[in-house]
């Protein structure tokens, strides 16, 4: 089992990135909340990872923190939701969102997110409800997660523009490149805009 992995950052290419550990280059896969807290190519970062073993694969999942690493597992548990499905709703939502979701029964909060239609969204509604247990109160998630996950505006305009057509990797790296130029922008809309017309 590989619990965690520090490394050097050598190619990021949504959701997979490349980390070279003592002369050996790991592959992994990694949510969007994780990446855009990732630092610059050839800096050193150190994941929470998830060593995933199936017949026809090896895969290697990295987390920017121990709670989303956490989420992922509980997600995957759940019928019908394997780790591609999961990596896109901590793409989508920060783990703080998707526990006040869950909790408020928000089951159209889910559907908003690619890949997830009714059914599911109402399946992972029923699954994940005794499992917010583990999270403690709203307030405590609030605290302890309001540093480690991306402003909710940042993962609006990135859902907004994967509604528009684009692929989640294209909005991604529009986004994070608006951002890099103007990283005063705080508004979605805003956002939006700029990366609509950095992509013309």
């Amino acid at each position: 089992m590989i619990g965690q992995i520090e490394g050097t950052i050598i190619e990021k290419n949504p959701p997979e990135i490349l980390v070279e550990v003592a002369g050996i280059t790991y592959e992994i896969l990694v949510p969007m909340s994780t990446l855009y807290q990732l630092p610059e190519l050839g800096e050193l970062v150190r994941l929470h990872t998830h060593f995933s073993v199936r017949e026809d694969a090896q895969t290697l999942y990295g987390f920017f923190d121990a709670e989303t690493k956490k989420m992922f597992r509980s997600l995957v548990r759940v019928n019908g939701v394997g780790p591609k499905m999961a990596l896109g709703i901590l793409s989508g939502m920060s783990v703080e969102d998707f526990v006040q979701a869950v909790r408020n029964n928000d089951s159209e909060a889910m559907v908003r997110m690619p890949g997830i239609g009714k059914k599911t969204a109402e399946r992972l509604m029923i699954e994940m409800r005794d499992k917010m247990i583990e999270w403690g109160s709203d307030d405590n998630v609030g605290s302890d997660l309001s540093s480690q996950t991306k402003s909710s505006f940042t993962k609006d305009a990135e859902i907004a523009m994967i509604n528009l057509g684009y692929k989640p990797q294209q909005a991604a790296r529009a986004i994070a490149q608006v951002l890099k130029v103007n990283p005063e922008i705080n508004d979605s809309e805003e956002l939006i805009r700029f990366s609509l017309k950095s992509m013309i």
